[in-house]
């Protein structure tokens, strides 16, 4: 053994203590790997498909048609006056494909990748964080349909456009952080595996996703109202489709709530982050 060999230090890897899983300099250092866990993530999701990539056009298309038939048709609930209900819908599966994507992708993140996070050393907040990268793309192709769709139909959006990314942003916050929460938790408890996707599909009854907040009876809008997504699909479909503006307070809940969810579920993933390797 020669003497530098002797002499080089030991890098030890210790548990942070503090409430964040990484510090922002560890995470940009790894922005290259970053990157490529998304990309991973968008090339197994369509490989040995027969459509490929063509499923990100189809999804959104599909899933807002058959929204439109069972609560525009059937139901027989009212868009907007001036918009087209399919583009009502569209839009609203654009915000909702952003927190569904997100959360069932964020949640089950650390389980499919087991072996990688016991053998490899590597911020563990980079695996959750990429599946938002590739649900961004998915979203940006939804924005795309449905701009489309908004030229042909005559419906131009107003000012409040500029308001879309925040929106965007506070819906990836809520996702997220339950998405972090869930993963986390999945690591020891894979009963949450069963339950997220139930969570998830029962939510989407439960929000003004293909109608909007004024079509809920009176009588259960408060419970609506209790549901940050509400707020958050109200606000987005107005940036997007100049519908109402939804009311101050409803915007400020679904806001905080957002960004709490986001803190809390980052303190149960570094909570719980210490045990990842040995429990997974």
């Amino acid at each position: 053994m020669t003497e530098s060999a002797r002499t080089k230090p030991l890098l030890t890897i210790r548990p942070r203590k503090g409430w964040l899983p990484s510090n922002p300099r560890e995470l940009w250092e790894f922005r290259e790997l970053l990157r490529r866990f998304a990309a991973r993530d968008i090339t197994l999701r369509y490989r040995q498909t027969a459509l490929g990539v063509t499923w990100v056009v189809l999804q959104p298309l599909l899933a807002a048609g058959i929204l439109s038939f069972v609560f525009g048709g059937v139901a027989n609930l009212p868009a907007p006056p001036g918009i087209p209900y399919f583009v009502f819908a569209l839009a609203g599966m654009t915000a909702w494909n952003a927190f569904s994507n997100t959360v069932t992708r964020a949640g089950g993140v650390m389980v499919s990748n087991a072996s990688m996070v016991q053998k490899v050393f590597f911020p563990r907040l980079l695996l959750p964080l990429s599946t938002v990268l590739s649900t961004l793309l998915d979203v940006g192709v939804s924005l795309v349909l449905t701009g489309i769709l908004m030229a042909v139909t005559g419906v131009a959006p107003g000012p409040a456009v500029l308001l879309l990314p925040v929106w965007l942003l506070l819906v990836l916050a809520l996702a997220v952080g339950i998405g972090l929460g869930a993963g986390a938790t999945m690591v020891r408890y894979r009963d949450v595996s069963y339950v997220l996707p139930v969570a998830v599909q029962f939510l989407l009854y439960a929000s003004p996703v293909a109608y909007s907040l004024a079509a809920v009876p009176s009588s259960a809008k408060v419970w609506f109202e209790l549901n940050p997504l509400t707020g958050l699909l109200e606000g987005f479909r107005w940036s997007l489709l100049d519908t109402t503006r939804p009311g101050a307070g409803l915007v400020v809940y679904a806001a905080v709530s957002s960004i709490l969810v986001l803190v809390v579920g980052l303190g149960l993933f570094t909570r719980m982050e210490r045990q990842f390797a040995d429990v997974i």
